[in-house]
């Protein structure tokens, strides 16, 4: 099979979050299962295509955006093991150093029809078109509308961004024709980017299935849980898998002590490594637990801070936090960590390389999360035998077992409510469980847990199998 994935960031080239990571990932995955799978994305001037060899492939596409037509040009590149990626090479997006920022939904307006005028030109045509969250989201629109049809399959990464406009929008994108088109059965449908993609995609998937259960509750759909239980019989969650090749901790170039689940004893040299650069005391005894995290109201940085002072009064533990997000949110980690400087500390920044030492340095990884589509820091902590602490919500449901009372059993330590009181139990747990003799085999287990790629990419494969042979879908 011959899949177009379609999206806003792909890894390595361009990676804000766990989109870039899946984006860069599942089609190496599906490329080694025989199929050819190729990747675009916007041509972003913060793109380093030092020492990539650019072809051009088309030059002056005449892309519809209104208020005004627009000329893009197509570029080829592989920047990693065979993957190759196309880049709508627009001023839009090569003047700008920044993946997300001012005017989106012009500038994925431009990057959605680009796209289909390139399929309309490309040689190379794909049996799928897969697009991937909002950014992508009007594609299978503008295929049913008259751009050429192709099957469509459409992924929600995190249903929260929706690429929401008001009705000025609507009319003055040129949008307002085809959004007419809504099936007489459907429901209403806000406006926004990422409904079109749930009701026009042959099949829609999320990234876990216990998230494609929740995003059809009120709680959970953000608004859009009527249009999901429309579509619901289109419907599939697949979890995410992990690229073992660069998150290995026998090989990561990123960790001064490589280990491996024979020589788990040098994961100790790396945590007196990290607690060093973290200014607390070396001491192997004292648990350390490690987050890494986008710092924003998803990810449960309010009841961690409604925790801080009790969980460092009442235990003694060390905890590391890295990460960026919400002003409101990097300020209240930095003050934390002004007055608990001998137990936390607050790195607010990305920084991959000290992402990597969290994973390989800390005993325990915490994602006390509200919600969590899937979840990437989890799956990467098992694979350094990093014992995870989560919160029972979406993905973290589907990978993370709870641990039972003697630790014979299960990955990681899971609280239900979203709560502090249930966080810091859930962390006791942990940490007296840390003293238990069977710790070390905890490790040894989760690190021997597979969620690399190949299952994951197997159900891909499978549902664009069912798009295929159905072919065209008629919607209700």
């Amino acid at each position: 099979m011959k899949v177009l994935f379609v999206a806003a960031e792909a890894a390595p080239l361009v990676r804000v979050g766990g989109l870039a990571e899946v984006v860069g990932s599942l089609p190496r995955a599906l490329n080694q299962q025989g199929h050819d799978v190729r990747v675009v994305i916007p041509g972003y001037g913060a793109i380093d295509t030092t020492g990539l060899s650019a072809t051009t492939v088309m030059n002056g596409i005449n892309v519809t955006a209104a208020p005004e037509a627009k000329s893009v040009a197509l570029k080829l590149i592989e920047p990693c093991r065979g993957l190759k990626v196309y880049l709508i090479d627009s001023p839009d997006f090569s003047n700008s150093r920044s993946v997300y920022g001012n005017g989106d939904l012009h500038r994925f307006l431009l990057f959605c029809r680009a796209v289909v005028e390139v399929l309309k030109r490309l040689d190379w045509k794909p049996d799928i078109v897969h697009c991937h969250d909002w950014h992508a989201a009007l594609i299978p629109l503008l295929l049913k509308a008259g751009g050429g049809h192709c099957p469509t399959v459409f992924t929600i990464h995190n249903l929260a961004y929706q690429g929401n406009f008001d009705s000025e929008f609507l009319v003055q994108s040129g949008l307002l024709e085809d959004w007419r088109l809504r099936p007489a059965r459907a429901p209403e449908l806000p406006l926004c980017f990422m409904s079109q993609g749930i009701l026009w995609a042959d099949l829609v998937t999320t990234v876990s299935q216990t998230y494609a259960a929740e995003i059809m509750t009120p709680e959970y759909g953000a608004g859009l849980d009527n249009l999901l239980r429309y579509r619901r019989d289109k419907l599939f969650g697949i979890i995410n898998g992990l690229d073992y090749e660069e998150y290995n901790p026998e090989t990561d170039d990123f960790i001064p002590n490589k280990y491996s689940v024979s020589t788990i004893s040098r994961k100790r040299d790396n945590k007196m490594v990290l607690q060093r650069q973290a200014g607390f005391a070396e001491d192997e005894e004292t648990p350390l637990l490690g987050m890494v995290t986008r710092l924003d109201e998803q990810k449960g940085i309010d009841i961690l801070d409604g925790a801080l002072d009790r969980l460092f009064s009442q235990y003694k533990c060390q905890l590391i936090i890295l990460g960026q997000g919400r002003q409101e949110y990097q300020d209240l980690l930095s003050q934390a960590a002004n007055r608990h400087g001998r137990q936390l500390a607050a790195f607010i920044e990305y920084d991959e390389k000290m992402g990597h030492m969290v994973y390989a340095g800390c005993d325990m990884f915490l994602m006390p999360s509200r919600y969590e589509p899937c979840g990437l820091g989890q799956l990467i902590a098992m694979r350094y035998g990093t014992v995870p602490i989560v919160r029972h919500t979406g993905g973290l449901v589907d990978t993370v077992q709870a641990l039972i009372p003697d630790l014979e059993q299960g990955s990681g330590f899971v609280f239900q409510d979203y709560s502090s009181e249930a966080m810091l139990g859930a962390i006791q747990r942990a940490l007296d469980g840390y003293r238990n003799n069977a710790w070390p085999e905890v490790i040894k287990r989760i690190m021997g847990l597979d969620f690399s790629w190949q299952s994951s990419a197997k159900q891909y494969e499978s549902l664009y199998r069912k798009v295929m042979e159905f072919g065209s879908r008629v919607n209700g």
